[in-house]
């Protein structure tokens, strides 16, 4: 658990709460066996960047068993989940969010879903069976990818893009830079009574890979923007996934879907655990709008490999615009 020497609040980020008070009603539904569903995946990330998909063909034993390993890491003392190694990139790590000195009231373990390089040799699960992690994280990141590249090839299909795996052959890729990243909010109770405020537990951000697919326990916390620059909560839903756009699709389709910016406070009462797949592309992989789109219409965003975005957006505070970089100037 995350521990502090003085009060909570003299230490993180807090925030107003929200405009409503209640939880956002609109957020896109996508039923994966409809025969609509690719109309409809297109139609929520131009209009969101963000969806929750139903009928997802992830086993419930596979997340069950996941989020139950997570638990009991995180139930660990501190100084046995610091064995996991720093998150540098890949490890534990607790209050800091990268090295540019954003903080939130968060402790994680972010892993490489890597083939070849195995995500096992990242971490030594001290104090419980490392082979029961292992399992549980390869059987549920198999199956949230083959999801998450059965979006993609819808995606494709509603934008009539040929091949259909334009998109999901990134992820499918030996060379694949895909990351798992479980998070843990402990409860804080300090922040009852503190005016309407929210502490903060994961600062607003885009994510820069080209799809996040997030599920977390039944406990609120998820916020996510809308494009008229409102803030609105997200209701918990532990047997669904939550999907982003990340920059690098805004990108490939040359701005067409959006990625959204959302971020995470804390809860008072209730403990929350997330876990979130990152599909992200080869690190030599060249990112740039596909020529099928930039057909009759400018080319909004220049070229890069998927390193350099990488390194750059590391490089940058979370809130950043990290895609302001790359985007070309329009001709006066």
């Amino acid at each position: 658990m995350v521990v502090l020497s003085k009060p909570v609040i003299q230490q993180f980020p807090v925030i107003k709460t929200c405009k409503s008070a209640t939880f956002f009603s609109g957020v896109p539904l996508i039923d994966l066996s409809r025969p609509d569903s690719k109309n409809l995946l297109v139609k929520a990330c131009k209009e969101f960047g963000f969806f929750k998909v139903v009928n997802h063909g992830v086993p419930g034993k596979f997340i069950t068993k996941l989020e139950s390993e997570a638990t009991k890491f995180f139930s660990l003392p501190i100084s046995e989940k610091q064995k996991a190694g720093s998150p540098d990139p890949f490890g534990y790590g607790s209050k800091s969010i990268g090295p540019n000195g954003d903080v939130g009231w968060v402790e994680y373990l972010l892993l490489t879903t890597s083939t070849e390089l195995g995500f096992q040799r990242f971490i030594s699960i001290p104090g419980q069976n490392p082979e029961n992690f292992r399992c549980a994280m390869n059987k549920y990141v198999s199956a949230v990818k083959r999801m998450a590249c059965e979006v993609l090839e819808l995606l494709a299909d509603g934008l009539k893009i040929q091949p259909r795996n334009v998109f999901s052959k990134l992820l499918m890729d030996e060379q694949s830079d895909s990351a798992l990243r479980l998070n843990h909010y402990p409860p804080c109770p300090e922040i009852q009574g503190t005016d309407g405020r929210n502490l903060i537990g994961f600062g607003e951000h885009t994510d820069p890979q080209i799809i996040s697919v997030l599920r977390s326990n039944n406990t609120s916390g998820l916020q996510i923007s809308l494009g008229d620059g409102n803030w609105v909560s997200i209701p918990p839903d532990e047997s669904s996934f939550f999907v982003n756009v990340g920059d690098s699709l805004q990108v490939m389709t040359n701005g067409r879907f959006k990625s959204v910016r959302h971020r995470v406070v804390a809860n008072s009462l209730k403990s929350r655990v997330s876990m979130i797949y990152f599909g992200g592309p080869p690190l030599s992989e060249k990112i740039g709008p596909l020529p099928s789109l930039v057909q009759g219409e400018d080319s909004l965003y220049k070229e890069f490999t998927w390193f350099e975005y990488k390194k750059s957006a590391k490089s940058s505070r979370l809130a950043a615009n990290r895609l302001g970089l790359f985007e070309k100037v329009a001709a006066s």
